[in-house]
C-alpha cells in the first residue's frame, strides 16, 4: 500500500509556543484550529485536548497526525464522522513498527484497542483499510486477523485469506466450510503454498472460479488424485485446460488425457513440457499427428453432418452412417453442439442396438454401461469420457477415464456384461 504519511524535515510555521498553541486550539476560528491540527511540532496534550473538537475536519487532520497521541487515537476509533475514522484506519500502516517496539508497552495496548475497535467499524470501507493494511503483518493482532477473515464483507476478508501468515489450515478449512462462497475460496486458492487439505477442499466445492484461481497457481499442492479428477471435469469446464496444461509439475496420466481433448494451441503446450517420460511425449506427439490429419481432412467433411431443410437427426444419423463417415469427429462435435438426438442415433446405428436400449443406458447414469456403450458404438475412449459427461450424467468424480490415457479401463468381457445386463432390464 502507498504510504500516506511522511514525516515533514521541517515545519513550514514559526515554532508555537505551548501557551499559543493552547490558545489557538480554543480559537473560535475553525481554520485556525485545522492548520493547528494538522501541526507535529504541537505538544500531545493539546492534540489529545482537539481530538474531542467540534469540527470534523479538525478531527480529521488530528486523525492523521503522526504526533497525535495513542490515548486521543482510542477517542478517534470511536468518532462519530466516518471520515475521521477513515484517516485513522490509513495511518495503522506507519504505526504498525510500535507493535514491535516493547519498550512502549502502553503505546502498544492503546494501538492494539485501536485496531481492535476500527475492525469492528460498522463501515465496511473503514475496515477494509485495516484488512488491507494487516494482511501481511506477521506481528498483527492475531485475533484482530481472526475477525477480518471471517468478515461478512469480500473486501474486507478477501485480502487477509489471501495474504496473512497468521492462518493456519485448519482456519481456513473452517472458513471454506461455513463462508466458502465464491470471492473467498479464490482469494484462499491464491495463497502461497496453500497446502494438500486445502486444496482437497476447494476442490470439494467445484466452484469454477475458485478451482481455475488454485490451478493457477504454481505455488498450490493440488494431489494427484484431484488432478486427476479436475481433468477428468475439464471436458465440461472448459476454463480449466489451459491452467491444467500449464502446471508445472503434471502428472504423466493427466498429460495423456488432456492430450485426448484439448485445444490444438494446448496440445502445442503439452509436446514441449521437459516433464514428459518417453511414452508420453509418444503419445503426445502421436496425438499432435492425428490432429493434423484430421484437419487436412475436414475440408471434404464439412457440414455433411449439417441438417437439410426438414431432415430429422435419425435420418441424418443414417445418411452420415451408409456414407462410412459417421465417425467419432462427427459425434464429439454434436455432443459439443448439444445435438443429443443425432448422437443417440448415430450410437444406435454404430452398435446395431436398439434406439430405447440406447435411451436406457444413458438414462441410467451407469458409468461403466455408457462406457460399454461407447465400446460397442466402436468409439475411442476418449470419446466415451465425454460421453459420459455430457448425455450419461455422470459426475466427474465419478467418470471412468481411459487406462494409460487411450484404451478402454474394462476388459471386453466386462463390458459385454453390462451390455447384457441392460438388455435383461429393458426386456
Amino acid at each position: 500500500m502507498m504510504k500516506l504519511f511522511k514525516r515533514k524535515a521541517a515545519a513550514p510555521d514559526p515554532q508555537l509556543s505551548y501557551d499559543e498553541s493552547k490558545r489557538l486550539a480554543r480559537a473560535g476560528d475553525r481554520e485556525v484550529r485545522a492548520r493547528l491540527a494538522g501541526r507535529e511540532d504541537v505538544r500531545p496534550e493539546v492534540l489529545y485536548f482537539m481530538a474531542e473538537d467540534d469540527s470534523a475536519e479538525v478531527r480529521g487532520r488530528i486523525a492523521a497526525n503522526l504526533s497525535t497521541p495513542r490515548q486521543a487515537d482510542l477517542i478517534l476509533a470511536r468518532d462519530r464522522d466516518e471520515a475521521v475514522r477513515e484517516k485513522l484506519a490509513h495511518k495503522i500502516e506507519v504505526l504498525l513498527p510500535e507493535l514491535d517496539a516493547d519498550e512502549q508497552a502502553q503505546a502498544h495496548k492503546y494501538l492494539v484497542e485501536v485496531i481492535e475497535i476500527l475492525a469492528q467499524d460498522q463501515v465496511i470501507r473503514v475496515r477494509q483499510i485495516v484488512a488491507e493494511t494487516l494482511k501481511e503483518v506477521a506481528s498483527a493482532p492475531s485475533h484482530v486477523i481472526q475477525r477480518l477473515a471471517r468478515d461478512a464483507a469480500e473486501v474486507v476478508a478477501c485480502p487477509v485469506l489471501e495474504f496473512s501468515p497468521l492462518l493456519s489450515d485448519q482456519d481456513l478449512l473452517e472458513i471454506i466450510e461455513s463462508r466458502g462462497n465464491s470471492g473467498r475460496l479464490g482469494a484462499i486458492s491464491r495463497r502461497q503454498g496453500v497446502g494438500e487439505q486445502v486444496t482437497d477442499a476447494i476442490v470439494a466445492t467445484r466452484d469454477e472460479a475458485a478451482i481455475s484461481a488454485l490451478l493457477n497457481n504454481g505455488t498450490a499442492q493440488i494431489r494427484e488424485e484431484a488432478l486427476d479428477g479436475l481433468v477428468a471435469a475439464a471436458l465440461e469446464v472448459s476454463a480449466w485446460r489451459e491452467p491444467l496444461v500449464r502446471r508445472p509439475r503434471l502428472p504423466a496420466s493427466a498429460v495423456r488425457k488432456l492430450a485426448g481433448f484439448v485445444a490444438a494451441s494446448l496440445l502445442d503446450l503439452l509436446k514441449v513440457r521437459d516433464d514428459l517420460d518417453r511414452e508420453t511425449a509418444r503419445l503426445v506427439a502421436r496425438e499432435v499427428e492425428r490432429r493434423i490429419e484430421d484437419a487436412a481432412e475436414e475440408p471434404g467433411k464439412k457440414g455433411v453432418e449439417t441438417a437439410a431443410d426438414g431432415e430429422t437427426a435419425e435420418k441424418r444419423a443414417k445418411h452420415l452412417f451408409e456414407a462410412g463417415e459417421l465417425d467419432d469427429q462427427v459425434l464429439i462435435r454434436a455432443l459439443n453442439g448439444g445435438d443429443r438426438d443425432l448422437v443417440r442415433h448415430g450410437l444406435a446405428l454404430r452398435a446395431d442396438l436398439p434406439l430405447s436400449l440406447i435411451d436406457h443406458i444413458l438414462a441410467a447414469h451407469s458409468a461403466k454401461g455408457v462406457t460399454a456403450l461407447a465400446w460397442k458404438a466402436g468409439c475411442a475412449m476418449r470419446f466415451a469420457s465425454q460421453l459420459q459427461l455430457r448425455l450419461g450424467g455422470i459426475a466427474p468424480n465419478q467418470v471412468l477415464n481411459p487406462r494409460g490415457g487411450t484404451d478402454y479401463p474394462l476388459s471386453d468381457e466386462e463390458m459385454d456384461w453390462q451390455l447384457d445386463f441392460f438388455q435383461s432390464l429393458a426386456g
